[in-house]
């Protein structure tokens, strides 16, 4: 082909794609950019395509060149999902929702960030004593970035055991917030600085000897956007073989606005997961303002996505209770099966990032070293933080043993397993007070609020079945006629698959019975309560977007993202 016959086919295949047509296709559209498409004023979105995009270079850069053909600026081209991110204006945007090979046009949505009483319930020190600690495993912890902390250090050195480390938000600090150093110090903190002489309290990480990759992508306040998650979760898929990463933990979420497939957050983690890397998600802080609150992208079906559990201050797992504050599922629109189980996450005590956000907003939250055996007036290097955020990395943590113990597992038998040896017994209920409010509230022990147990290390290592199938959360359909609920389990799931990976096996027989009925469906979908929006996000009931979105307190982010220290009683 000639040179001129290449600028003419380039000349025509831009006209085909930046003309303006006389037609939107509002279907492409998310709902919440709709009310922006009469503003002149460019807007941050992630267009979907329904084949790879290509480079902006060449013959090839097509796709970016009809962006900025329409007027706006492309930002980052995805490999992890076939998307770009991109700034454009309404009426561009009606323009291209119309072109047939763009598939979902939505907004670059914010989002926000959601020991050893914590590791001795999940039955971690059973995997220590084997000799089970992460060694050689890679996890990747896309957060507000991972302060260098000695805990942090390889046995016996100086040397950290981070790494790579990058920042997709720019800054110079590790970590300016506080909330990714903390999840690290779940994840793999050493306990080596509250290890001292007569010490009541080492605080060591779930797998205290695995290596991070230090992904930031939250800033200063704990925001971000998609698209900046996004480019972490295509960095650790590419740096995969380089640094063996098989997790990635996800202690951040925002409201869910369309179905998973068409979710682009949700889409990049299942890429992950394809990829052969288990994603654990929390499954976000909404609890209190009932069932269908759990958020994106903890509503991918691939994704291990975790609630939280209160210890009680106790070393036994006997008396642990539910946080009233846990998201409950099913997942809002596509009615996935969610959580998938539940860890502790409350009042957990784990790394300090020194002068973070977190630190200044709640000093109270700095654990004295008196509390591990150290001189009161020594340098803290702890902080305490409560939600779903830290109960993630509690699984996360789970992965990378299984892991280090067989390294053939798939993403998939890791969940399975997870899930299959997650204990199952529950009390019917229990009642939680807020210690600020004084308002009390209800918690039900069903599959949509502790999934399908509470995490059990040991018993997960017993465990040596492998998943044939996809492990895949399942949908969830409620008969109004019966008032009863079924799980839907697609061909090509594992549940129900065998014996062994059956419903009742899963998910407990107190929970599935007639294989694949669920008790008390009715009082799930009772009053209409998973379709209210106010329900679901915040913007009304009991504590208002405070308990989404708000700025502090207990009901704030404190409940929202763990950032507080008074935690549940």
């Amino acid at each position: 082909m000639t040179y001129l016959q290449r600028v003419a086919q380039i000349a025509i295949i831009l006209t085909a794609l930046g003309t303006a047509t006389a037609f939107a296709d509002l279907s492409k559209i998310s709902p919440d950019l709709q009310p922006l498409l009469n503003s002149s004023t460019p807007v941050n979105v992630i267009v979907q395509y329904n084949s790879p995009p290509q480079t902006c270079s060449g013959i090839l850069g097509i796709v970016c060149g009809a962006l900025n053909f329409l007027g706006g600026t492309v930002k980052e081209i995805f490999t992890v999902v076939d998307a770009i991110a991109g700034s454009l204006t309404g009426s561009d945007i009606l323009s291209l929702s119309d072109q047939s090979n763009v598939s979902y046009i939505s907004l670059d949505r914010s989002l926000a960030a959601s020991l050893d009483y914590s590791t001795a319930a999940a039955n971690a020190p059973v995997a220590w004593s084997s000799g089970l600690d992460g060694s050689g495993v890679g996890i990747a912890v896309i957060d507000s970035g991972i302060y260098s902390h000695a805990d942090l250090n390889r046995p016996n050195s100086t040397t950290s055991r981070v790494v790579y480390r990058q920042s997709f938000i720019g800054g110079t600090q590790y970590d300016d917030f506080g909330h990714g150093t903390h999840v690290a110090g779940i994840l793999a903190g050493s306990g080596k600085s509250s290890n001292l002489p007569g010490s009541p309290h080492i605080l060591r990480g779930v797998a205290p000897n695995a290596n991070l990759l230090d992904l930031r992508v939250l800033d200063i306040n704990g925001a971000s956007n998609d698209s900046v998650v996004i480019a972490a979760i295509e960095k650790a898929v590419a740096l995969k073989s380089t640094y063996n990463v098989r997790v990635i933990n996800l202690s951040l979420g925002r409201p869910i606005y369309e179905s998973c497939s068409r979710d682009p957050l949700c889409q990049a983690v299942e890429s992950a997961w394809k990829h052969g890397i288990v994603v654990v998600v929390a499954a976000g802080n909404l609890g209190r303002n009932g069932y269908a609150t759990v958020l994106s992208p903890g509503n991918s079906p691939h994704a291990i996505t975790v609630g939280a559990m209160k210890t009680e201050g106790t070393y036994t797992r006997n008396d642990d209770l539910i946080a009233s504050y846990s998201s409950k599922g099913p997942t809002y629109i596509d009615l996935t099966a969610k959580p998938d189980m539940v860890a502790p996450g409350n009042l957990v005590v784990s790394l300090r990032a020194p002068n973070s956000t977190l630190e200044h907003e709640f000093p109270a939250n700095v654990v004295s070293p008196s509390y591990y055996g150290g001189s009161a007036t020594a340098t803290p290097q702890y902080l305490r933080l409560n939600g779903t955020s830290m109960a993630t990395p509690m699984v996360a943590g789970a992965a990378a043993i299984l892991i280090q113990k067989d390294s053939t597992l798939s993403p998939d038998t890791v969940k399975a397993r997870l899930m299959k040896t997650a204990s199952k017994s529950f009390p019917v209920s229990s009642t939680a007070t807020d210690p600020t409010t004084g308002q009390t509230y209800v918690s039900t022990y069903d599959m949509f609020t502790v999934g399908a147990g509470y995490l059990d290390i040991a018993a997960a290592l017993t465990d040596y079945e492998v998943a044939s199938k996809s492990a895949a959360s399942p949908s969830v359909l409620y008969s109004p006629y019966t008032a009863t609920g079924s799980l839907v389990i697609p061909w090509s799931a594992l549940w129900n698959s065998s014996t062994s990976w059956s419903t009742n096996v899963i998910w407990g027989s107190s929970v599935v019975y007639g294989g694949t009925s669920i008790w008390n469906a009715n009082v799930i979908w009772g009053s209409n309560v998973i379709w209210g929006s106010a329900v679901s996000w915040g913007t009304g009931g009991a504590s208002g977007t405070a308990v989404s979105w708000g700025t502090g307190g207990t009901s704030g982010t404190a409940v929202s993202w763990g950032t507080s220290g008074n935690g549940e009683k």
